[in-house]
């Protein structure tokens, strides 16, 4: 063979499948990435780099980030717990109780100890997400549960290190790699590659192949096919490169599709977002504090309750249902009360804005008179319950109108006024292959292919309608973990090297026997 393990794919999901395997035995581990280099990185490069994992002490996020309580204090006080309960409550909450519960309960399990493993292994370095997820309250920061941590520099800096380590593990990576098919030998094993790249086409022979190359959300075809014609259209918010390649040659060797199909992750993003992902902006399109103001379509109309829950649980359908507004186009406006509440990646286009309700709507693209009465009823609404506190549901709502708002209900009444035209981005989508807890692609027969194995956003049956922020990256480290070790476990005959993932005891997630936690990088100013 020329290697025990070849990865594809270029993000969070292969590299941690790719170092999984080094750490597990695997002498000869490729992975071929289908960007070039400059572009390389997948998804991971533009996303905002937020892992949920659980914890059921506060001081279990010290060695994330050793500094939290000088830096902000009374921290370990007020952060919220985050136990494995919590966690499978949230995702089957989102997903509306269809979460695979064996992959699931396997993710949440080893949430914990696979991100010190990204620290201890991979080298990450972490901070808290203050930027998106902390509410200033006051003097006091308030954190959500679970989604507070993130490594530096987010999705760039996740990527970075991701083929850091690679190369300093002994990876060997290829770029402008492009997979076409899986190779297998004539007991229907995957035994190797197809790729075409500098030496055009080539056949690489392995013991075992994972495929970590993501989704469908790149193909216009896949997309209006699977999604919806309203789709054919729809923005990119990340790589350009994620075709459903992976998915496609897994699906011809006799892989079980799995999970929610007809499903994406899709975003809030301001409506002049390019195309496709720009490595300069990474995630800096996103428009995600839409529970504190309001969201008008083109018909001038009220359509969702924008604050049925904290957007970390609503983001990644709303995307989706701004996309089916007539064009595609929503308006999102706030008052001069809740301006301090939007995340800083609003800064990064300029808004309409006026002295007046009036003079605000005016500027824009909607039925005007709609809009006016719209605006007016949703203030008459208003106020019932509360008090207003962002850093909970607090049940400030309003009364007689449909939609309702359930939360964060205060009225438009303090200029300027201020409106962002955002439009529905897609991340990934959430169709993919079925897996048993090894991460082997199960077939249609219910049966493991042999030498096959998937990761990140190939695995089916985890996210269904909607998902929690945080948990992509998390699922890609754990079943990368996972699959890295596995692949090495069949390429050296059974003889990985690295330790079994622990199991976390009942009280509290199992702490992985480490030196001193990593110190965190200093931001470049």
């Amino acid at each position: 063979m020329d290697y025990d393990v070849i990865v594809v794919g270029g993000g969070n999901a292969a590299c941690a499948a790719a170092v999984s395997a080094r750490e597990n035995g695997a002498k000869k581990v490729l992975l071929l990435e289908k960007a070039p280099k400059a572009q390389r990185g997948g998804n991971t490069h533009f996303s905002g780099a937020i892992f949920r994992f659980v914890f059921n002490h506060a001081d279990e996020i010290d060695r994330f980030v050793p500094d939290v309580e000088e830096e902000y204090p009374g921290f370990h006080a007020g952060v919220p717990v985050y136990p494995k309960e919590a966690f499978a409550e949230d995702l089957m909450r989102v997903t509306d109780g269809r979460s695979d519960p064996e992959l699931s309960t396997l993710m949440i399990d080893e949430s914990y100890d696979t991100t010190c493993w990204l620290q201890d292994v991979g080298r990450h370095h972490f901070e808290l997400a203050k930027s998106v997820m902390g509410i200033k309250v006051g003097d006091k920061i308030k954190w959500p549960k679970g989604a507070i941590v993130r490594t530096v520099h987010e999705g760039v800096g996740l990527s970075a290190q991701w083929f850091k380590t690679c190369e300093n593990m002994g990876v060997e990576i290829r770029y402008e790699a492009h997979v076409l098919d899986l190779a297998m030998d004539g007991q229907g094993a995957v035994r190797g590659v197809k790729v075409r790249g500098e030496k055009g086409l080539q056949t690489i022979k392995a013991k075992a192949v994972i495929l970590a190359c993501g989704g469908f959300e790149t193909n216009p075809a896949w997309r209006t096919h699977y999604l919806g014609q309203e789709w054919g259209h729809a923005k990119v918010r990340g790589s350009n490169f994620n075709y459903g390649d992976g998915l496609r040659m897994a699906i011809e060797a006799g892989a079980m599709p799995w999970g929610h199909w007809g499903g994406c992750h899709a975003t809030p993003i301001v409506a002049s977002a390019p195309d496709y992902g720009k490595k300069e902006l990474t995630d800096k399109t996103n428009r995600l504090s839409y529970p504190y103001g309001v969201m008008i379509n083109v018909e001038g109309k009220r359509w969702i309750d924008e604050a049925v829950d904290f957007q970390a649980f609503t983001y990644a359908k709303y995307g989706g249902l701004i996309l089916k507004q007539p064009k595609s186009l929503v308006y999102q406006i706030f008052d001069a009360k809740t301006m301090h509440l939007l995340e800083p990646r609003y800064s990064t286009s300029e808004p309409y804005k006026s002295d007046t309700l009036e003079g605000l709507v005016k500027q824009l693209n909607v039925n005007q008179e709609e809009a006016m009465k719209t605006l007016k009823a949703y203030n008459e609404a208003c106020g019932r319950g509360g008090p207003f506190n962002a850093a909970v549901l607090d049940g400030l709502h309003t009364e007689g109108i449909d939609p309702p708002k359930t939360n964060w209900a205060q009225k438009l009444d303090t200029p300027p006024y201020v409106s962002w035209p955002v439009t529905g981005g897609i991340t990934f989508t959430f169709g993919g292959l079925k897996i048993n807890k090894q991460a082997q692609v199960i077939s249609t027969g219910w049966k493991p292919i042999p030498g096959l194995y998937t990761a990140g956003e190939m695995v089916g049956g985890l996210f269904h309608y909607n998902y929690p922020l945080g948990t992509g990256l998390m699922s890609g480290a754990v079943f990368g973990r996972i699959a890295g070790r596995s692949a090495a476990k069949e390429a050296t005959g059974g003889k990985a090297k690295g330790r079994p993932v622990k199991k976390a005891a009942a009280g509290k997630p199992a702490a992985r026997k480490t030196a001193k936690p990593v110190k965190k990088a200093v931001k470049k100013k």
